[in-house]
């Protein structure tokens, strides 16, 4: 299994990042994707997950109205489009799947700094 995000950076407050994370390894349309992030001298935390059709997507509070997930299992990748990005939004984001039984898998992920 393989995860590799793509699409961070620096960014000013109130600007938009889209980030990328191409699948490889399981049977990408059958799982449920999730986005992890983990800001300097925090945990990790859970930001959005998409069930494994695209039609149900969950966020946490702090990033709902703001940051969208997406995927396209033609292309074995889930998105993550942010929007009125915030400073505190800064952080190493990861692209995660749970295949079961213990199968949790990771990226190595990418940073987004919102700073201006």
């Amino acid at each position: 299994v393989q995860l590799v995000e793509s699409g961070g950076g620096l960014v000013q407050p109130g600007g938009s990042l889209r980030l990328s994370c191409a699948a490889s390894g399981f049977t990408f349309s059958s799982y449920t994707m999730s986005w992890y992030r983990r800001a300097p001298g925090k945990g990790r935390e859970v930001v959005a997950v998409i069930n494994s059709a695209g039609g149900r997507t969950n966020y946490a509070d702090s990033v709902k109205g703001r940051l969208t997930i997406s995927r396209d299992n033609s292309k074995n990748t889930v998105y993550l489009q942010m929007n009125s990005l915030k400073p505190e939004d800064t952080a190493v984001y990861y692209c995660n799947v749970d295949l079961g039984y213990g199968m949790d898998y990771w990226g190595k992920g990418t940073l987004v700094t919102v700073s201006s």
